[in-house]
């Protein structure tokens, strides 16, 4: 036994269909093994023979498999709509994984991995977890636990499944518990290492654990449903806390449709030619280190937590991953949800009903979780947007809200923007400087709507981004770019435009934009990760469909917020924000901030506290 490497049992519990099960198998050949020894404890509890080849087929190869039929043949009703957890099930799941623990315990293993046979995982997410020195840690995944609704992850903070922080005693309204619902969510897709009350299902277990006594027996004077909160709550009573890992979120093949998520997962953390595993080749690979290709994604240089991405004034809904899955799976591994979207929804949304155990012990899902509605599709669109003859390149209307812009960046940005647009409609919002000139100057020959508010409708953010929609609409616009005046994109978007702007079958684009610290350096930090979320600024306008707006006074976003029920589509093309750039800018936006939000209740007061860092970590930008 080499004393330098970490031995590690995986254990999994398997009832699984044969599709779903052999991707999960060939994720866990594609681990990265870096001085891990690992074995596996595997319960066939399978009514389908299929699967049980395939477990058969896996401990053949060379692997230090134990396989153990558990003998049972209960049915387990699985659909697109949900998963049906009867009691007895629970149970029996709750005994499995006792095994486990007991196996691992009794031949000195350093860590006990207990996973779910419908988690496909990133190469790196084993190495990782170990690496965090946590006695009980579990990677992040999420979940439409019923069709339609919001993706929620399997942690929680208190009771059943309470996604919300509280203090014991503390009393809060409907108001303040989405408020923080919401804050929840958010916080669970920056990378960090989380604290939490409840979580399962793709769990790292320390030796030290494993021996305080943890298990996985009811607590009897506990009625809550599932065998991961008697878990957790044993923890809990055991002085053992509960993390969660968001560096590497797994992907949680809940319904067979998820499986159509796999081969671009595989591409987006382990290189294009592992997808080919999930695209019909044969399940191989006797070496297991030899499977662990790294993602080449870099993560970010944290601690143990994470903070918000990006200060109020650039606030826009972010992309629902609902529509052209396949197409957008890749960004759900980066960001699945951006502060934006969280922040608008507040008042908008009620906070999931928990379905919990029915009378004859069936739940809605695995954590009996009915789910937060998201806004549906109602637009019904035509199957195809007519393409644009090639003769002729749609219109493209420019459109921005400025103010006393004229020593900072609009001048340089028009420059760069009139190259590839058609039109332009510019609210000066009350400015006092020639900024108004600036716009003339730039965009000559160029037709300029520029309308100049003799006051300052800022203080009502959404009546302002109405004036600039009714505007740009009386124009008869075909694509509309909504852009600051310190927003422009890399050097090669004029050349590319015209491809988007000829695409038949979206009619929104996002991107990522990136916060400009100098010249030539980007930040890149805790704080400052706008870049990893993608933000809607090109919208196709269209006639027939009923756009409504967000009537927050503040952080209303700039496009209306139904506009994720059109088609969309994630650009990689990218957008630099330069109203950092500079440190008197910098300056001036801290007390800005300072003035008006000095209890951060609009912001994150770390992130203000961070703009006056003065050696923060930058990234060089390259076109």
């Amino acid at each position: 036994m080499n004393p330098n490497r970490t031995r590690v049992l995986l254990g999994s519990p398997i009832h699984q269909k044969p599709a779903i099960l052999e991707q999960f198998l060939n994720s866990l050949l594609r681990l990265n093994l870096k001085d891990i020894d690992l074995d596996f404890y595997l319960i066939d509890d399978n009514p389908d023979e299929a699967a049980s080849l395939l477990l058969l087929q896996f401990a053949r190869n060379g692997r230090s498999v134990f396989l153990q039929s558990s003998g049972y043949h209960d049915d387990y009703i699985r659909d697109e709509h949900t998963h049906v957890w009867h009691s007895n099930l629970v149970w029996k799941v709750a005994g499995f994984k006792n095994l486990m623990i007991r196996r691992a315990e009794a031949f000195g293993y350093d860590y006990l991995f207990l996973i779910d046979s419908d988690l496909i995982l990133h190469p790196d997410t084993l190495l990782h977890l170990i690496g965090t020195g946590k006695d009980i840690i579990s990677e992040i995944f999420w979940t439409q636990w019923q069709p339609n609704t919001l993706l929620q992850p399997q942690v929680w903070m208190h009771d059943e499944y309470n996604q919300w922080e509280i203090h014991p005693g503390e009393q809060l309204s409907p108001e303040e518990i989405q408020r923080r619902f919401y804050a929840f969510l958010l916080k669970m897709q920056q990378p960090g290492i989380y604290e939490v009350g409840g979580l399962g299902a793709c769990t790292l277990i320390s030796s030290s654990a494993l021996s305080s006594g943890i298990s996985y027996d009811r607590v009897r004077n506990i009625s809550y449903w599932g065998e991961d909160r008697h878990f957790c709550i044993r923890a809990a009573a055991l002085g053992l806390p509960l993390f969660v890992d968001t560096h590497f979120p797994a992907l949680h093949l809940y319904r067979d449709s998820d499986l159509d998520l796999v081969a671009e997962f595989i591409r987006h953390t382990s290189g294009a030619e592992a997808a080919s595993i999930a695209e019909g080749e044969p399940m191989a690979g006797d070496d297991n280190e030899a499977c662990g290709a790294r993602t080449e994604a870099a993560v970010p240089e944290d601690g143990d937590t994470a903070a918000a991405a990006d200060l109020p004034g650039h606030v826009e809904t972010a992309p629902s991953p609902a529509d052209k899955r396949v197409q957008e799976a890749a960004a759900q591994w980066d960001v699945l949800w951006t502060e934006a979207e969280a922040r608008q929804r507040l008042s908008k949304e009620p906070l999931p009903a928990h379905a919990g155990e029915t009378a004859e012990g069936a739940s809605t899902g695995r954590d009996g979780e009915a789910g937060l509605q998201r806004p549906q599709a109602a637009y019904a669109a035509s199957p195809v947007t007519p393409a644009v003859p090639a003769s002729r390149r749609p219109k493209l209307t420019l459109t921005m809200i400025v103010k006393n812009e004229g020593t900072r960046f609009l001048r340089q940005v028009l420059e760069e923007h009139r190259k590839y647009i058609d039109e332009a409609v510019i609210i000066d919002d009350a400015s006092t400087d020639d900024t108004a000139d600036i716009c003339r100057e730039a965009l000559e020959g160029i037709p300029l709507h520029l309308i100049q508010n003799p006051v300052s409708r800022f203080h009502n953010e959404s009546e302002l981004r109405k004036q600039q929609w009714e505007a740009v609409v009386a124009t008869r616009p075909e694509w509309i770019l909504n852009l600051d005046g310190d927003e422009l994109f890399e050097s090669f978007f004029p050349e590319e435009v015209d491809s988007l702007l000829r695409t038949a079958d979206c009619d929104l684009f996002c991107f990522r934009l990136y916060d400009f610290w100098d010249e030539a350096s980007y930040r890149e930090d805790m704080y400052w990760q706008a870049h990893q979320s993608y933000r809607p600024f090109l919208l196709r306008y269209r006639e027939d469909f009923t756009y409504t707006w967000n009537d927050l006074p503040q952080h209303c976003g700039r496009l209306p917020e139904n506009i994720f029920e059109l088609p969309h589509q994630l650009s990689n093309l990218r957008l630099k924000h330069l109203g950092w750039s500079k440190p008197e800018f910098r300056l001036e936006k801290y007390l800005r901030y300072m003035l008006l939000d000095p209890d951060a209740e609009y912001g994150w007061k770390e992130q203000y506290q961070s703009i006056l860092d003065p050696k923060p970590r930058l990234v060089s930008w390259s076109e």
